[in-house]
């Protein structure tokens, strides 16, 4: 077995949320290796080199994307995700500052699989990561993936 049981990617610009995140995420009861981009060229670059080589360990089981990244916004990368034939059914979650309704309805729409507004507490962020972990990774049941 791998030593990970999950593969998260994380797209986020912000390297004192990265850290936070990265860390929530270690400190959860689900083994995960996280790939941290920094922009939205970087992310899209990663995952299609990570199909074309056929690597099944860099393929995220799920996504955490920023929305306000540079060179790409988030939007852009959710849209060429959910346009690709290969990457379409990888869950993405929007974990961003932004609380308008005009963000989470256009993440929706674009084919998010859930919007979590970046709680500024410390404690609130672990307990947010820990939630998103608990579901896609203890709940949901996903096409070629058994519950843990």
């Amino acid at each position: 077995m791998s030593e990970y049981d999950y593969t998260v990617m994380l797209v986020e610009d912000d390297p004192g949320d990265a850290r936070l995140v990265m860390t929530a995420i270690a400190d959860n009861r689900f083994r995960c290796r996280v790939h941290h981009l920094k922009d939205g060229v970087a992310a899209m670059a990663f995952l299609r080199e990570a199909y074309a080589n056929g690597n099944g360990r860099d393929i995220p089981d799920l996504v955490l994307l920023d929305l306000n990244i540079p060179r790409k916004s988030g939007h852009e990368v959710l849209a060429d995700i959910k346009r690709d034939d290969l990457m379409m059914d990888i869950p993405v979650v929007v974990l961003s500052t932004s609380d308008a309704d005009r963000d989470v309805s256009a993440a929706y729409r674009g084919g998010a699989s859930g919007y979590v507004t970046k709680p500024i507490d410390v404690d609130a962020l672990f307990a947010a990561i820990k939630g998103i972990e608990e579901y896609w990774f203890g709940l949901v049941r996903r096409r070629g993936r058994r519950q843990r």
